[in-house]
């Protein structure tokens, strides 16, 4: 099968198709994988993995760990792209008018005054991380950001959600 690979690499078409049937189940079940779990089309992830696949084949080297694998991960990463350009294309569904959105900005407001009013409690280094958290910094980059650990952001983290869990107890009251 190595030949094949080689052979394919170079255009025969009776290797590509050779090699293309022996990949296809499994592309086939990481396409259906993803759909599921994400809501894409499973033949257009399929899709994406085999544009990914073709477009590798030619930059595979085959003495270098195993060709089929190669070929494998080259059309999983093109799918994976595939579903993160799709989760940043969303829009909002034909319904959206200006009464909802009306609406929605009210919720943003109240939601906004909310974390405000949690946010005034925090002590100032508590409130620096949560915001750096808030704005999307994983725990290592708030942690580098503010010029700790990510031990310290853990320690920080735990206190800012007992904090939490005490305000929403309070205002349940």
């Amino acid at each position: 099968m190595p030949d094949q690979y080689e052979l394919a690499r170079h255009g025969d078409p009776d290797a590509l198709r050779a090699v293309t049937e022996a990949v296809r189940p499994r592309l086939a079940r990481m396409a259906t994988f993803y759909a599921r779990r994400t809501g894409l089309d499973a033949d257009d992830l399929l899709q994406d993995a085999w544009c990914g696949l073709f477009a590798a084949l030619p930059q595979m080297d085959v003495t270098v760990g195993s060709p089929r694998q190669y070929l494998i991960s080259r059309a999983r990463w093109r799918m994976l792209d595939g579903v993160r350009r799709e989760r940043l294309r969303r829009c909002l569904p034909l319904d959206h008018g200006p009464e909802t959105d009306a609406v929605a900005h009210e919720e943003d407001t109240m939601d906004a005054l909310a974390i405000g009013e949690f946010m005034s409690g925090l002590k100032p280094n508590q409130r620096a991380l949560a915001r750096l958290l808030l704005d999307g910094f994983t725990w290592r980059e708030a942690g580098t950001h503010m010029g700790c650990t990510s031990a310290n952001v853990a320690y920080h983290v735990r206190r800012i959600r007992a904090a939490f869990e005490q305000w929403q107890a309070d205002a349940c009251l």
